[in-house]
């Protein structure tokens, strides 16, 4: 079977053909974040079929293709969202960003402002996030080993058997109470390793509010990998 298939048109679009062992229904994937679109299938299905499902999907296709977010570069005299506020960025002296009376003040040449924010980024995450990770553990009773910052798409955490914290760094650009319940639900899995009822009462526990939490990162989230901060 071909690994790819496109729809023709104005626009065309082209679709990534996934075989699965574990899908058991066609399954279309668009990406918010590049436009990237793919179709996971049953091994049982044939290609003809599978063409047909997207023929049938196309104006669902091109609708969703229109809402892909658009990258997004940090420059001086623009903005970039830390803990949920759009932060104006300005120009100043020193060797590295810092944050003064709600402005990112980020010395250098336009070459290096990605860079000196990205780092500004990381180091904040890394603070607020040992700081609820710490926080969360006391409330639950628990601990954990280390922490490390990713730079992942597929989840904004994870809790392995050794009782280490994986986070993405870009959480600092979510509202500080995102990055609480991120915290908060990674923990919780230092009590139980999967999405029990048991699971969630402890999450509960300690922030109430989870569910608008977890929606925000399902609604919004993808805007935080729209940010470039490569030279």
């Amino acid at each position: 079977m071909a690994d790819s298939y496109v729809i023709e048109g104005e626009a065309p679009i082209s679709v990534t053909l996934r075989r699965s062992k574990q899908a058991r229904r066609l399954s279309l994937r668009v990406s918010r974040l590049d436009g990237r679109v793919t179709l996971t299938m049953p091994r049982s299905v044939r290609e003809g079929e599978a063409i047909a499902f997207l023929r049938e999907k196309e104006a669902w296709l091109r609708g969703h293709l229109g809402r892909t977010v658009v990258a997004q570069r940090p420059e001086i005299g623009g903005t970039i969202p830390f803990l949920g506020r759009d932060t104006e960025i300005v120009s100043g002296t020193g060797r590295a960003a810092r944050l003064e009376e709600d402005r990112l003040v980020v010395p250098g040449d336009g070459e290096m402002i990605p860079a000196r924010i990205l780092a500004f980024l990381k180091l904040q995450a890394r603070t607020r996030l040992q700081v609820a990770s710490d926080h969360y553990a006391e409330a639950l009773g628990v601990s954990f080993g280390k922490i490390t910052l990713r730079d992942t798409r597929s989840r904004w955490g994870s809790c392995t058997s050794e009782g280490n914290l994986m986070y993405s760094w870009r959480l600092v650009m979510a509202p500080q109470e995102v990055l609480d319940y991120v915290a908060a639900h990674e923990v919780a899995h230092l009590l139980e390793m999967n999405h029990s009822a048991a699971y969630w009462a402890n999450v509960a526990k300690v922030c109430p509010d989870y569910r608008r939490h977890r929606d925000w990162l399902r609604t919004d989230g993808h805007s935080l990998h729209s940010w470039d901060f490569s030279r």
